[in-house]
């Protein structure tokens, strides 16, 4: 589905691509943001959730604001991340890095799948075919109990220590250490996100976003293109999908069902689409309020919605859009009209 469109983002993921721009600018304001977010925080356990979705809208974002796909299936490749990683190191014993390359693969795979078959079709029909395969796959992992646990979930999901050739690396059991692992992986799969991004592989993405049928015109495969967006996404969610099992300990079958996907979507869109820093944002705000709503009043979701119908009605570009319209006044107070 192509959304309307929007400005291409300023976080130099459009830029030259070189390895100064890549660990610059944005980077460094994500990992100051990485760094931030334990010491502000209550538990570092609260800081990796946020890190964690905050990877679920990054891959969401390739999609939505690079692709122009507004997809619901985001939920299959999060839980299936999650139940095969859990199910690799329950069952056979897989370490740490086997349990992520499954659940990357397996990720990709499942979005492959789906993307083959959700982009014969456009507009609404498309929408309503990730949904569909959405309550699919959550109908399956249902009744699939002997293995998904059903609706108990999938109990006692290790969390391996960070070992490579059997030789231990660092504990992830205390909360801290596993936080600096999944920020490291998030600032290295950010990084890696923005490189997608500047090449010319995510130009022909933002082609196809803003003119579907002219980038098929000029010879693109817009089918190919798209399926290799779906694939990329799918495997960071897979991965982001594993590190909440062991984060939790456990799978919940809600890893899989449809407001997994709404949650992913509305983190994405609050961030701002289009902007790799803004899905960090938009997961910081949506667990934050999720978390300090739920402890004033039992019935917090309308609280929620009435910020979120705040963000989307005075902030055009979600919270990085407001962000760079603040900044950008203040340059021109500063500097006058010619700033």
């Amino acid at each position: 589905m192509q959304t309307t469109r929007s400005p291409a983002p300023s976080s130099g993921t459009s830029s030259s691509g070189t390895s100064s721009s890549l660990f610059g600018g944005i980077t460094l304001a994500a990992l100051a943001a990485l760094i931030a977010l334990p010491l502000i925080l209550p538990s570092a356990t609260l800081a990796t959730e946020i890190v964690i979705f905050a990877m679920a809208a990054l891959a969401c974002n390739l999609l939505l604001g690079y692709t122009g796909l507004l997809s619901f299936g985001q939920a299959i490749f999060f839980g299936i991340g999650a139940y095969l990683s859990s199910l690799v190191m329950i069952h056979l014993g897989a370490g740490l890095i086997m349990a992520l390359v499954v659940a990357a693969i397996a990720g990709a795979l499942a979005a492959a799948l789906v993307g083959a078959l959700a982009i014969r079709r456009t507009g609404i029909y498309f929408v309503m075919l990730t949904l569909a395969f959405t309550q699919l796959a959550y109908f399956i992992a249902y009744t699939a109990s002997d293995w998904t646990g059903g609706d108990n979930g999938l109990l006692d999901v290790p969390r391996p220590p960070l070992a490579l050739g059997g030789l231990v690396i660092a504990d992830l059991e205390p909360a801290v250490s596993y936080y600096i692992f999944v920020a490291a992986l998030f600032l290295l799969l950010f990084v890696a996100a923005r490189r997608i991004i500047g090449s010319p592989f995510g130009s022909t993405l933002v082609a196809i976003r803003e003119n579907p049928d002219r980038a098929a015109a000029v010879g693109y495969d817009t089918r190919q293109f798209k399926i290799l967006a779906f694939t990329l996404s799918g495997a960071i969610t897979g991965i982001a999908g594993a590190l909440y099992a062991m984060l939790l300990h456990f799978a919940p079958l809600s890893n899989i069902e449809l407001p997994m996907s709404e949650n992913i979507l509305i983190m994405t869109i609050i961030g701002g689409t289009g902007s790799l820093l803004g899905s960090l944002l938009g997961s910081t705000a949506i667990v934050l309020l999720g978390d300090w709503l739920s402890a004033i009043w039992p019935r917090w979701l309308m609280l929620l919605g009435i910020a979120l119908i705040g963000v989307v009605i005075f902030m055009r570009g979600g919270l990085w859009g407001g962000i760079e319209g603040v900044v950008a006044k203040l340059r021109e107070r500063r500097g006058g009209p010619e700033a």
